[in-house]
């Protein structure tokens, strides 16, 4: 099994995080909000234009080369509620599969890592919604189990934060998680060793560009979709280079 991207043309990962009204303005990260009907819009874009949305799992086959086809790579970062009651049904309308990186030790409590930033509390998914989103034809990464900054820990703590954020979600979920996502896009490449070492089989970082033959599996860049994301920036997103200079 090759560890790099073999697919021969530039593949988008997209990156959301809450599917919800933004707050008031000035509130902080307002950026990561999008508004329900926007992500509804965007979905529906997609399959007008012939893309296929895919989770991690199903995108890999095409990340490798093995496949080739007009996808897209649908992601959520942190487990928000608000991505299961108002993602989840415009998702199965479109026939799109996703995946959502959730934090083990949070589940059902809220965004505590951010408490210190003033963002808003949001409500994440317990364990019992996980599995209905599982059930709604997603898939679940892991995203640590306290959503911590890996450089600041040893190569110890990384891994048990990585391997049992991996292991706990597995068990509440009974379903393999294979897929991980580095938290505020933080590491070095000590963490892609212990992903690896962890048993994922890609890695997603905060790095923006779209997937290119070539890249790590492991460093995998997304393509950031905010507040402020515009259609034809949507579309630039997608099928231009226009996130591939950018940097994070």
């Amino acid at each position: 099994m090759t560890d790099v991207c073999a697919n021969a043309a530039p593949i988008a990962v997209l990156v959301y995080h809450q599917i919800d009204q933004a707050p008031a303005r000035g509130a902080p990260f307002r950026s990561l909000y999008v508004a329900p009907e926007t992500f509804a819009r965007q979905m529906r874009c997609l399959q007008w234009l012939g893309y296929q949305g895919l989770s991690m799992t199903t995108l890999l086959p095409y990340l490798r080369g093995d496949k080739t086809g007009r996808v897209v790579g649908i992601t959520f970062d942190d487990g928000y509620l608000n991505n299961l009651t108002l993602a989840l049904p415009v998702l199965n309308r479109h026939g799109f599969s996703s995946t959502c990186y959730a934090v083990s030790q949070c589940l059902g409590q809220t965004n505590v890592w951010d408490r210190a930033t003033g963002m808003a509390p949001a409500p994440l998914m317990d364990a019992g919604q996980l599995r209905q989103w599982l059930a709604g034809g997603q898939e679940i990464g892991a995203h640590t189990r306290h959503h911590v900054h890996l450089p600041e820990l040893d190569a110890a703590a990384s891994l048990k934060e990585m391997a049992l954020g991996k292991a706990e979600l597995e068990a509440v979920t009974q379903a393999p998680v294979a897929h991980f996502c580095y938290p505020y896009g933080d590491y070095c490449a000590e963490h892609v060793a212990l992903a690896r070492q962890a048993g994922f089989s890609s890695a997603a970082t905060s790095r923006r560009g779209r997937c290119h033959a070539g890249q790590d599996l492991l460093q995998l860049c997304r393509v950031p979709v905010l507040r402020s994301t515009s259609w034809p920036v949507f579309w630039l997103k997608l099928a231009t280079r226009y996130e591939d200079r950018r940097t994070v």
